[in-house]
């Protein structure tokens, strides 16, 4: 179990690959996730924000959650090198959430939950669109395109396919701005509307350069900067230059220190899953050449609260791509695709 600002996360070691179902009940306040394989048995009081207590039982777990907490989100995290399939739970912590541990909630009477199936809630999910540089900052320039004008298009039409379909959308920005003319201050600020655990997803979208002919789609997850070119792409999108560099180490130091770390670990995974989705939706209906899934040391993506990705849509220094990326139709199935692959990623009915 650990605590983190916004959130506190429960993680249990499965027997194997298994799938997993919740129910929340008692208004919000009892979360039961049933599973296929055998769980130890044991109960206890859970000393944390937002919990309480907890029941295991061979093909059960019943968690009390404090008074006022806005439910919790359940996912399974596959197995991992040397780490067993684990069930992931988050709990979003409620400022009127009462702390002092109270009794164990009771194992749940398998007679009864074998033949009441109540009804639960559609949770609200929400996603953070950030169009990449803005104001000031143009990001990319050709002669067919200039970054911030199609970051901007695109995720305005993201939001535009979230919102049809009940996904809450936060927009980094809404408009040709900035949210600081110093560039580590604008993408601290940007990162930081990823770090509430109300947040589902962060998605930063990019138009990649390149001095050569390179042409395709790209999306990373967040980790250290590679050695190669894709390493000066993080120092680009990261303010180029001097500061780039300097934000792109900071970076790389942060991506370090997580790898101890179970619980980042769980949210790079996350985060990757997230990368993959929608890299797969964004190849299969734009038809762009596929430059795969990767990790980078970009700054903006860094905080290892919630999935989080940067996706570079094309080269906009190509003049094939610059141009497909010049047309609004074109950029209307770029938009379509991200969106799907979000949906995907939550589960969500496309």
């Amino acid at each position: 179990m650990g605590t983190h600002d916004g959130f506190t996360r429960l993680v249990i070691d499965l027997p194997g690959p298994t799938p997993v179902r919740s129910v929340l009940t008692q208004g919000n306040t009892v979360l039961t996730v049933s599973v296929k394989g055998p769980l130890g048995a044991s109960q206890g009081p859970l000393r944390a924000a937002g919990v309480v207590a907890y029941v295991t039982t061979p093909q059960r777990l019943t968690v009390q959650l404090a008074a006022g907490t806005r439910g919790a989100s359940v996912r399974v995290l596959p197995a991992s090198g040397t780490l067993p399939d684990r069930l992931v739970i988050d709990v979003p912590v409620a400022s009127s959430s009462a702390l002092a541990p109270v009794k164990a909630a009771p194992a749940p009477r398998q007679a009864r939950l074998s033949l009441v199936r109540p009804a639960v809630r559609q949770p609200i999910l929400r996603v953070v669109l950030d169009a990449g540089h803005g104001g000031v900052d143009a990001g990319m320039s050709s002669p067919w395109v200039t970054e911030k004008a199609i970051t901007l298009d695109v995720a305005l039409r993201v939001r535009t396919y979230l919102l049809q379909r009940g996904v809450q959308v936060i927009m980094v920005r809404s408009s040709d701005t900035q949210l600081s003319v110093n560039k580590r201050d604008d993408l601290e600020r940007r990162a930081r509307l990823g770090s509430a655990a109300s947040v589902n997803a962060y998605v930063s979208i990019h138009v990649n350069s390149s001095d050569g002919a390179a042409s395709g789609i790209e999306t990373y997850y967040f980790g250290t900067a590679g050695s190669d070119a894709a390493g000066s792409i993080a120092v680009l999108e990261n303010g180029g230059g001097s500061t780039g560099r300097a934000l792109t180490r900071q970076a790389s130091a942060t991506a370090q220190t997580l790898v101890g770390d179970l619980l980042s670990q769980a949210k790079l995974t996350f985060s990757a899953q997230l990368a993959r989705s929608i890299q797969g939706q964004l190849i299969g209906l734009t038809g762009a050449t596929d430059r795969g899934v990767r990790s980078d040391a970009f700054y903006v993506i860094r905080n290892p609260a919630i999935p989080a990705i940067l996706t570079e849509i094309g080269f906009g220094s190509n003049a094939e791509e610059g141009a497909k990326l010049a047309q609004a139709g074109y950029r209307e199935r770029v938009a379509g695709a991200i969106a799907q692959g979000i949906l995907k990623f939550l589960n969500h009915p496309l």
